[in-house]
């Protein structure tokens, strides 16, 4: 649901922006978009009293205002993904867009230890390599007695993976977490999400589209669904990560073992304001149902806590494999 940012053309002169313009397009932008009202509010309150104070009259150059800007949200109320990026000189005639997802998020995968499966994901980015590779895994390795995953370089994505590699974990249908989005936003730009057999739109509250995510598990095709499952996370597992994270945790299928992750929860994407600048707006959370929480700012904690580069050979020791050290050296551990 990304909105690509407005183009700018060659002229730099351009690029000296309308700081009131700016600031009240981005209290405009967040008032009707952010996934939390009240928060929302806060922060458009903000903005304008110090705009009115005359805080950023001197934030001429556009990267030292879009910080600025970012700054004074994120005093406001700390959220991961809410940035302001200031507008980019492009060539004339040339358009803005996105940078593309990249290609292949399935990293690394094989035998570690005897009937002990290894697989390390560094994205989520829904593409027929990554997909074909989860199959591929599935096929290979679906005789494991345990699965180790590694996601501790994890930066995000969506969620046709979890969708590919669910099945084969889970043996009976299982509700894993909730995701809330702003209504407003839905019906301006179009659902977030489509219809799915594993995302359901279910009650929620006034202003807000509540779905549940659920696993399609099913016992006669589930060939891991017996094996032990752990996943190995860190303060770098972020965003979709960390909905795979909990996904596991609550429903009690795997262990996390490392440490508390990123704590990205919101979910969103690029939306124009004026004078070119552009805003990361999150317009979304997922949570958990039990408890209603997400873990916006704080992670999610692991079953295990020990240092991440540390978190593979405590995996191994669970597995009950008795030579770690050499079983650990078939994969070594993330060096980014």
């Amino acid at each position: 649901m990304t909105s690509p940012a407005a183009g700018w053309g060659n002229d730099q002169a351009a690029l000296a922006p309308d700081t009131n313009q700016t600031v009240e397009s981005l209290a405009k932008t967040l008032e009707d978009n952010f996934v939390f009202p009240d928060v929302a509010a806060d922060y458009a309150r903000m903005l304008r009293a110090k705009q009115a104070a005359g805080a950023y009259a001197a934030l001429t150059d556009p990267a030292a205002l879009a910080a600025a800007l970012t700054a004074d949200l994120q005093a406001v109320h700390p959220d991961n993904h809410l940035k302001v990026v200031p507008p980019q000189a492009a060539k004339a005639g040339e358009k803005s867009s996105p940078p593309p997802m990249p290609a292949g998020g399935l990293e690394r995968s094989g035998w570690i230890a005897d009937g002990v499966a290894y697989v390390e994901f560094t994205l989520f980015p829904g593409d027929k390599k990554t997909l074909d590779g989860i199959a591929a895994f599935i096929g290979n390795y679906g005789d494991a007695r345990a699965v180790i995953i590694d996601a501790r370089r994890h930066k995000g994505g969506g969620l046709a993976e979890m969708d590919a590699l669910f099945p084969a974990l889970f043996e009976a249908e299982t509700q894993l977490v909730g995701m809330d989005t702003r209504l407003a936003v839905e019906q301006a730009m179009g659902p977030m999400a489509p219809d799915l057999p594993t995302l359901r739109r279910v009650a929620g509250p006034d202003g807000v589209v509540r779905r549940m995510h659920f696993a399609m598990g099913d016992s006669a095709k589930a060939r891991l669904g017996k094996a032990k499952v752990f996943l190995l996370v860190s303060g770098k597992t972020g965003s979709a990560a960390e909905h795979l994270s909990l996904s596991l945790k609550r429903t009690g299928r795997a262990t996390l073992i490392g440490e508390p992750t990123g704590g990205a929860g919101h979910y969103g994407g690029m939306m124009p304001i004026a004078a070119g600048y552009s805003v990361f707006v999150p317009v979304g959370r997922t949570f958990d149902p039990d408890t209603g929480e997400g873990w916006e700012g704080k992670g999610v904690a692991p079953d295990v806590a020990v240092p991440a580069d540390q978190a593979l050979l405590e995996a191994l020791r669970l597995a009950g494999v008795a030579d770690v050290a050499a079983a650990a050296g078939r994969f070594p551990g993330p060096t980014a």
